[in-house]
This record gives C-alpha cells, sequence and structure tokens, in this order.
C-alpha cells in the first residue's frame, strides 16, 4: 500500500503524507467533495481536482497489485516462480507489463508447439537455435513418429518451428522492445472497404489516411474506430515500406534479440523463416490489437475529458435566478408548448398555441401569450433552440415591444435532453396528468431559471456536450461524468427545503433513497429549520449528516450560519470568534470590511488549523456564496434566421455549446452551430480550446465559409481574419506571434462553396452529435 501512495504522489507532484490521509478518507467512506472543501486540514488542501485524479489511479493500482497477487499465485502453483521472475512481476508498473510476464505461464488451450513438444521434438528446436551448423531435414528425421502426428520431415520441422515461434513470441522483454518501436514508429493506415465508398461517404477523409500512430489525436482515432466498426474503414499498423520480400524492421528486432544470423549455415535460413513467421502469425496480430487498444483507451479518455469539461461548464452556468418565466418549446405542425412556472419553478399554467406554417395563427397567438405574461407577471421567456426556433424568437420579440410595462428578456436555450426528461419516469411522477411535449416546456423554462438545478435531472449522456460519446467505454463515462455532477451540486449547494429529489441526491453522502426522505420528511413536517433537525429523517445517520450537512442550507432557519458553507463541526468556533470579537453572530455575517481585518492565526487550536480559519472567515464574508458567473445572455441578429441568410465577413453573438479537442461549435441561431477551429479561437496561440472558451460562453464571431449543401459553417473569433481564407492551420494555429494572418482571399458578400480548407475543417466535426 506504502508504494502506491508513493507513486501517486510521485504523478500528483504532491506528498505521500498528503497521499495516505486521502486515501484513509476515501477508504471510510468520504467523498471527494467534502475532503475536498471540509478536509484541507488532513490533507494538505488537496483540490477537487486532485481527489479525483487520485481516486481514479488509486482504483487502477489496486485492480493492478490484485492481479499482480493473483499471477504470483498462478506461476507458484505451476512450482515456475523464481526470485528474478518474482522481481520482475513485482515492479510491473503496468496491466500489460505485467500479462507480458505471465504469457509463457498463462493456462491456455493446446497449441501446435506443445502438441510437438509432447511428442519429444522440442530436443530438434533446441538443436537447431543452438547450433545452426546442423542440416534441419537431417536432424528433424530423426523425430519422425506417425503415430504423434509427425509423419514426415516437414512435419517435423514445422513442430520445431512452432516451439520456437511461441517461445519467441512470450519473451516478455523482447514484446516490451517491439512494443516501445511501433509506439513511436508505426503509422496507423485506414482505407476504405471496396465498394463501401458511397454507403461510408461520411468518412471519405479517412478512405486513404496514413499517420504517425504516437501523434494521432483522440477524435481521429475515435472516427477510424467507428468507421471500422460500421464496416467502413479497414485499418493497420505499419512501419517502413514494407514492400514484398524486404525484412520487416520488427523481424530484424526479432532476429538480434535471440541472436539469429544469416551466415550461410544449413539451418540459418530455416531460423530466419522461425523468426518471420514469429512476426507474421504470434506478434504482429497481437502487437497490434495491444497497440489500437491503447490508442483506442487514451482516445477514449480524451473524449471523456472534454465532454465532463463541457459538462462541468453548462451546469455551472450562469442562473437566470428565482423570476416567473415563460418556457415555449417551439414547433410547425404540432405547435409550440408553452408552460408558465413561477419564481420557484412551480408550473402555473401551460397550453398549446399555433403561431406558423400551416396554421398561421399568429394574432391568436400573441393574444393568448400576452394574457399568461401579464396574468403570471412573466419576466423571461425562454425558448427552446430546436425546430422553428429562430421564428418563435421572433414571435417572443414582437410580444416583449407589445407588453413593455412587463420589462421581459427574451433567452435562447438549448433543449437538449428536454424530451429525455418529459419521457423519464421522474417527469411522470412529477407530472402525472401532464402531455409530454408539456413537460419539455417546463424543463426548458426551468433550465433557464436554474441550469444546474434541472440538468441534474437528466442523464449527463443526453445533454449533447459529448464527442463521440457512444463509442467510449460507457461504464468509464458515466463514472466520470456523475463524479463532474457531484462537484458541481456541491459547489454550489442546494436549498434543503426547495431542493428536488435528483438534486439531493447529488449531495455529498446522500443517495436517491435518502433525498427522497428529506422530501417526505419536509413534507409530512413542514420546511427544515436548522440542519440539525436533518438528523431526524430514517436512515440519515451521523457519517450521513457530517458529509452532507456543510452542503445543505436551511434558508431564514433559526441559525444564520445553517444557509452558509460553513460546516456544523465548525459552529464552535464561529460563535467563539463572535465572543472573541463581542460581536453578536447575526451581525457578524456579512460585515466584509470587519471580517478582513481579523488575523486568522489568534481562533486556531489544536483543533482547528490556519486554513480552516482562513476558509470560514471567507464564507462569512459572503455566506452562501454562489460561484456561478453573472447572468448574461447572447441576442442573435435580426434578419438572420438561416444558412441562407449568412453573409461572408458578418459578425455575429452566438453561445458557445459544446467544445472539442479541435475547436469550438457556437450557436448563431440558424438551426446549424457553427465550428471555430482551434487556429481561429485567438490571436495568441491556443494549445487547448478550453483555454479560450467554454460551454455556454457568449462570443462574439465572424462567418469565415458556409456551406449550404451540407450544412456548416465556419467561423473565427479572430476578428481580423479574411472569409474564404484557410483557418485549418497548424494545431493551436500557426500564428503564435499574435499578428494578423496574411489574406488569401477577397471578402465576398455571398456564401462560398466548400472548398478543401472547409472539408478538413470539418472532417471530424460532423460525427460529433451521434
Amino acid at each position: 500500500m506504502e508504494s502506491i501512495n508513493n507513486r501517486i504522489a510521485q504523478e500528483l507532484g504532491v506528498r505521500p503524507q498528503q497521499v495516505a490521509a486521502a486515501v484513509a478518507l476515501l477508504d471510510e467512506g468520504s467523498t471527494v467533495p467534502f475532503i475536498a472543501r471540509y478536509r484541507k486540514e488532513v490533507t494538505g488542501s488537496l483540490d477537487d481536482t486532485q481527489l479525483r485524479n487520485l481516486e481514479e489511479r488509486l482504483r487502477y493500482l489496486r485492480e493492478l497489485d490484485e492481479r499482480r497477487a493473483s499471477i504470483l499465485a498462478s506461476i507458484e502453483e505451476q512450482g515456475k516462480l523464481t526470485p528474478e521472475l518474482t522481481r520482475e512481476i513485482n515492479l510491473a508498473d503496468t496491466k500489460t507489463r505485467l500479462e507480458d510476464l505471465y504469457l509463457p505461464y498463462k493456462q491456455k488451450r493446446r497449441t501446435k508447439g506443445q502438441i510437438a513438444l509432447e511428442a519429444g521434438i522440442g530436443e530438434l528446436a533446441d538443436g537447431l537455435f543452438n547450433d545452426p551448423s546442423l542440416t534441419p531435414e537431417t536432424e528433424a528425421a530423426r523425430f519422425i513418429d506417425a503415430e504423434k502426428g509427425f509423419a514426415d520431415v516437414k512435419a517435423v520441422l514445422e513442430g520445431a518451428k512452432y516451439i520456437l515461434m511461441e517461445r519467441f513470441a512470450e519473451d516478455a522483454k523482447l514484446l516490451d522492445k517491439l512494443r516501445s518501436f511501433l509506439k513511436h514508429e508505426a503509422i496507423l493506415s485506414a482505407r476504405v472497404v471496396a465498394g463501401k465508398e458511397e454507403e461510408g461517404a461520411k468518412f471519405r477523409d479517412y478512405f486513404e489516411h496514413d499517420e504517425p500512430l504516437k501523434s494521432m489525436p483522440s477524435h481521429r482515432a475515435l472516427a477510424i474506430f467507428r468507421g471500422r466498426n460500421e464496416g467502413i474503414l479497414s485499418s493497420a499498423l505499419k512501419v517502413g515500406d514494407e514492400a514484398p520480400g524486404s525484412l520487416h524492421p520488427c523481424e530484424g528486432m526479432i532476429a538480434e534479440h535471440f541472436g539469429v544470423k544469416n551466415e550461410n549455415r544449413p539451418a540459418d535460413k530455416w531460423l530466419g523463416e522461425v523468426v518471420r513467421w514469429t512476426w507474421k502469425v504470434k506478434l504482429y496480430t497481437h502487437l497490434e490489437t495491444d497497440l489500437l487498444g491503447e490508442l483506442r483507451d487514451g482516445a477514449e479518455t480524451e473524449a471523456i475529458n472534454v465532454f465532463a469539461h463541457n459538462l462541468h461548464d453548462l451546469l455551472l452556468a450562469a442562473p437566470a435566478g428565482p423570476r416567473a418565466t415563460l418556457g415555449l418549446d417551439p414547433g410547425l405542425r404540432t405547435g409550440c408548448k408553452i408552460a408558465v412556472v413561477d419564481a420557484t419553478g412551480k408550473l402555473l399554467e401551460y397550453a398549446t398555441v399555433y403561431p406558423h406554417v400551416p396554421q398561421k395563427q399568429w394574432d391568436q397567438t400573441l393574444a393568448i401569450l400576452g394574457a399568461l405574461c401579464i396574468k403570471h407577471r412573466v419576466d423571461l421567456i425562454s425558448i427552446g433552440n430546436g425546430t422553428a426556433s429562430r421564428e418563435s424568437d421572433k414571435l417572443a420579440a414582437e410580444l416583449i415591444k407589445k407588453l413593455p410595462e412587463l420589462k421581459m428578456t427574451k433567452i435562447m436555450v438549448s433543449e437538449a435532453g428536454a424530451s429525455v426528461y418529459s419521457a423519464s419516469e421522474l417527469a411522470a411522477k412529477e407530472f402525472p396528468d401532464l402531455d409530454v411535449s408539456i413537460r419539455g416546456a417546463v424543463s426548458i423554462a426551468r433550465r433557464l431559471q436554474d441550469p444546474l438545478a434541472e440538468l441534474v435531472k437528466i442523464d449527463p449522456k443526453s445533454i449533447g456536450v459529448g464527442q463521440y460519446q457512444h463509442d467510449v467505454s460507457q461504464l468509464k463515462l458515466a463514472r466520470s461524468l456523475d463524479a463532474v455532477v457531484e462537484d458541481c451540486v456541491n459547489a454550489v449547494g442546494v436549498d434543503v427545503n426547495t431542493a428536488s429529489v435528483p438534486l439531493l441526491a447529488r449531495i455529498s453522502g446522500l443517495n436517491t433513497t435518502l433525498a427522497q426522505n428529506i422530501v417526505n420528511h419536509r413534507d409530512s413536517h413542514g420546511a427544515f429549520k436548522t440542519r440539525d433537525a436533518l438528523k431526524k429523517v430514517p436512515r440519515l445517520g451521523d457519517k450521513t449528516f457530517e458529509q452532507a450537512a456543510g452542503f445543505l442550507r436551511v434558508m431564514n432557519g433559526d441559525n444564520p450560519l445553517d444557509a452558509s458553507a460553513v460546516h456544523p463541526e465548525t459552529y464552535p468556533l464561529v460563535q467563539r470568534i463572535a465572543a472573541d470579537t463581542g460581536r453578536d453572530l447575526r451581525s457578524l455575517i456579512g460585515d466584509a470590511s470587519f471580517l478582513k481585518r481579523l488575523d486568522p492565526k489568534k481562533f486556531t487550536d489544536e483543533t482547528f488549523g490556519l486554513v480552516t480559519v482562513s476558509d470560514i472567515l471567507a464564507e462569512l464574508e459572503k455566506p452562501g456564496r454562489d460561484p456561478r458567473p453573472e447572468f448574461k445572455t447572447a441576442e442573435f441578429q435580426d434578419g438572420v434566421e438561416t444558412l441562407q441568410d449568412l453573409q461572408l465577413g458578418m459578425v455575429l453573438e452566438g453561445v458557445v455549446t459544446n467544445v472539442t479537442n479541435f475547436g469550438a461549435f457556437v450557436d448563431i441561431g440558424v438551426h446549424q452551430d457553427g465550428l471555430v477551429h482551434i487556429s481561429a479561437l485567438s490571436e495568441k496561440f491556443v494549445k487547448d480550446p478550453r483555454e479560450a472558451v467554454k460551454a455556454g460562453d457568449v462570443v462574439k464571431v465572424k462567418v469565415m465559409e458556409v456551406d449550404i449543401p451540407r450544412n456548416r459553417i465556419a467561423l473565427s473569433m479572430r476578428m481580423g481574419d479574411t472569409p474564404g481564407e484557410k483557418i485549418d492551420g497548424p494545431r493551436g494555429g500557426g500564428n503564435k506571434g499574435g499578428g494578423k494572418p496574411r489574406p488569401q482571399a477577397q471578402p465576398t458578400t455571398q456564401p462560398a462553396p466548400s472548398n478543401n480548407a472547409m472539408a478538413s475543417l470539418f472532417a471530424n466535426a460532423k460525427q460529433l452529435r451521434k
């Protein structure tokens, strides 16, 4: 265990004592949000990101140790465990290395080599290998045994060949050398399967694609894997020219490793054939599978991280706050679904209107909406960004002009996942008598008021901010996204008297059952007056209370500290601070100028250290502070509603909907997100798109290229870029100096057809939504 702690400490760049403390807390059942927030003294202030990485590595290394113990036991049981092998197994630092060492001892079905060994041909294999001056045919004649399946010289030599092939292929040091060589030198080659050109048109950028394995980005790797899984592409690892008859570099490495040389001795040619077959039959497929699996794992990890970052930004998007909101789920033939919710998100009234084609009941719709807005004093209009959204945006604009006294604001919001929520068991329980489509309108209204509180009701995979999310390990993806949701909910905290079951279930220490018990308790006994009253909730014990209490807020309760992030375990400290400063507790809370003058060191003791005291004083300055940014909205340009309305050079405002490794997608209000390539995100060099933008950001972009037939828009956030120029330069942009790029084409006033630059820009983007 000590070695695991040391290794994690080295990887994270922290002290082993910090890791040991964090591991102990995790093993006791503490959650990452709780440890990050309330156990800084113990862990040396490890943050939630460090703790998540620690948790993931701890899981991997413990699995590695379990496998190591199993392998040692298996080899020992076979009576083949030597001190040297034990040492090598104990030093193995990856699962791949461990399996390489175990390969010769692994129980497997009878092979051709084993059958030959059982027939006594091992002596011939050893003889030819150790003394190539022997003549293979002559020596093999002595081992002919028809009863054992070796009726002639050819069969005997074949058996000897397989004995050596299997021995060579199970040499862990050789495998390590070959794997390392291929990692650095191999090319991943993708080709279209004959006859699949038309069916697989979306993969055409990979019909004849070669790229170094070591530098292939995750999105291209996943695109090739998807193409292969769909039967459109074939793929292979290649090294050098691999011309027919030439010696493959890996064959040369095998020969060198075992000292096989061609000195024109009788057995040299036969040994050369053993080497060639070892590579082609035994090792190539094995190593290709391993390395492509490793590439996939790395690409999956990167894709999952992209999804996690986007989800984090989306969940922590600025809330519009507790304001009466009209949710509008746009539609054409089936009409627009309307739901009005009050400041707490409670459904007040709903309707279905038909302002657009084919019914075109524009004036009637305005009258219905106007009456609803006046009746319920609506402050915000939340419009889903699906079909007919821009037409509905016009409707909302006219409504606002007709009712200036209400001072309403309209905002376009992502409706991703709203339909999933609408059809969920949770929505059915919340609105059993409500049509599924109306439930969607309620969700659209609420997600504007508080994105976090509403989006936690939806499976994170349905929110639509992923990169090849269906191609990655669903277990790893779910684990990562659940961690993000947990971190976000606990970073904000929840009002225990208004929070839904799904929101409460994400609080540190709670689960769905406990969350439901809390809601049932408040329904039966009224609002909680104190945090301490939570202990009366069935099955909510002391350990759970410790984990959850700091993140559950009781607003306007008996104790003002219950509305803050101060943990109940530190209330005595706050009371001591108040007493020592001669202040009443309520007057102390929020008095920032006074609190800033206090010296935290004066209040430390054996129980509460400097970090804890400093955190508490900071929290008392702004109790229950919300870490989310100020609410801002994007204004889509009037008259720009479809791709046909776009003109090159237009500067528009939009909202970042998704950030990938190669750029960011931006909603500019034309029913099709545009792509800002990584090279066009900033005048400065950008290594990672998330350095420049995040999901939910309101940004200004310039229209660079438009491809109407393929529904593609290329955008730039560099206002000096010239429309039509090639913007798919080197990763991060080729303009590291920050100056304006040299224009390559004159701007035009009409959308330009797609060219190779644009095709390259969208090579991987087109499958992101799948």
